[in-house]
């Protein structure tokens, strides 16, 4: 990932030193439960507790190796002496490979679910700041029924609120280790050392793997982290749709001497929402990788291992970035009730023809004949701009059947908004 799309906390995750540092305390590990059967003595343990690689040492040898694995360890016992023997003793390179990564990915995953609960936490404000704020419901971008901003903000709260829960899930998935052998059967390594070796970092041993721990884990861990981030671009097309000239109801954070356009110097585009959407296809498309990734030959073979090298770091540092960047704009989000209203009003109550419809249903009146009324004022509403209540108000047959304040009763607003404290209790939101 490019440092302008990569927050600091996560760079350090996927860094080529935290790597390399999970290897060696895998590595030690191994060598510390090897120590507890007896094999390792003593002493030769309390110097290989002093191991330590050599990046530039990894870099050379890799140039004659080829092999990242055999470079890394002939690195580490350069600075050894016969106690070095002990390192990797019955592992493959996916033993280490896999159990460090696996807690690289738990590390990333706890900067996520932090990043979604401040996200969680800041839609909560909105949704509890305009709980009663009227704005015009939308289907197939046409004016429906209104309903509420904050029913809005309430509906993205219960969404973060549930990937949340898959994100806990997916690290649960992940955070195994695999401590067994060239094709998992631990004949070179027996399983009380990976029980040991996961205890030590609070992993659970994969009940069973061949070569490599089986990558439908990594492929749960990338589709949570799209799913996530198919959300964000929900959100933030919502935001970029309100904040339309035309519509005008939100407006992203524009800060002071922030520019909108080299050309046109009035513009103030929805440029961060915008850049969520663009990085969240990304996303998107790892978790296609990583699907493909779960078929490998036999009992390994490394073509998942290239494009991980990609996706993992990329997916969770691309995650973090526009968890942090929506965030902001949740919490610095300029909304407009005023101008919320007026497009309410902009169809000239057309929004009570469904209501009107049921009262007239509600009399004795035929479905067809309620529909043919109500469709025929609505649409002379709409062709004329004239007002939807008025030209109701002319045709006898309505007003036979819905004398007096039975009619304006059904123009009243407040009946969109009646049951909003029904849907936050349900929810459990409360201030």
């Amino acid at each position: 990932m490019i440092d302008r799309y990569a927050r600091p906390q996560m760079k350090k995750v996927w860094s080529e030193e935290n790597k390399n540092d999970k290897w060696l305390q895998v590595e030690i590990a191994v060598c510390e439960a090897w120590t507890d059967t007896g094999i390792i003595p003593v002493e030769d343990m309390e110097k290989l507790r002093q191991a330590q690689y050599n990046p530039d040492k990894i870099k050379e040898i890799f140039e004659r190796t080829r092999h990242d694995m055999t470079a890394f360890l002939q690195s580490v016992t350069y600075g050894l002496g016969e106690e070095g023997r002990w390192l990797h003793m019955g592992l493959t390179s996916h033993d280490v490979q896999d159990t460090a990564q696996n807690l690289q990915l738990v590390e990333a995953s706890d900067i996520i679910i932090d990043d979604v609960d401040k996200l969680i936490s800041a839609i909560k404000t909105l949704a509890l700041e305009y709980r009663d704020t009227p704005i015009m419901g939308r289907t197939h971008g046409v004016h429906a029924e209104p309903t509420t901003f904050g029913l809005k903000m309430a509906l993205w709260w219960e969404e973060m609120k549930r990937h949340r829960e898959r994100l806990y899930s997916a690290k649960d998935t992940i955070a195994v280790g695999k401590i067994s052998g060239a094709v998992g059967t631990y004949a070179s390594v027996p399983p009380e050392i990976e029980v040991n070796v996961c205890k030590q970092f609070d992993l659970k041993p994969a009940p069973i793997s061949n070569q490599v721990i089986q990558r439908d884990r990594h492929a749960q861990f990338v589709t949570t982290l799209a799913l996530v981030a198919a959300s964000l671009e929900k959100f933030a097309t919502e935001i970029r749709s309100l904040q339309r000239t035309e519509v005008r109801e939100v407006e992203e954070p524009f800060g002071q001497g922030q520019t909108g356009s080299s050309a046109m110097p009035h513009k103030k585009n929805p440029e961060l929402s915008e850049r969520v959407c663009g990085l969240a296809r990304l996303i998107r498309g790892y978790a296609m990788t990583s699907l493909e990734n779960v078929a490998l030959w036999h009992e390994r073979d490394i073509s998942h291992s290239s494009a991980e090298r990609l996706i993992l770091p990329d997916a969770c540092m691309a995650l973090d970035y526009i968890l942090n960047i929506f965030t902001g704009v949740i919490e610095g989000l300029r909304v407009y009730p005023e101008r919320m209203w007026r497009n309410i009003e902009m169809t000239k109550g057309l929004v009570f023809s469904q209501r009107l419809l049921i009262a007239l249903l509600e009399t004795g009146l035929s479905r067809e004949r309620s529909y043919e009324i109500v469709q025929s004022c609505a649409m002379r509403s709409w062709e004329e701009s004239a007002d939807f209540r008025e030209i109701i108000r002319e045709i006898d047959e309505v007003r036979e059947r819905l004398p007096g304040d039975q009619l304006e009763n059904i123009f009243d607003y407040g009946h969109f908004s009646k049951h909003v404290g029904d849907s936050y209790s349900r929810l459990g939101l409360e201030g």
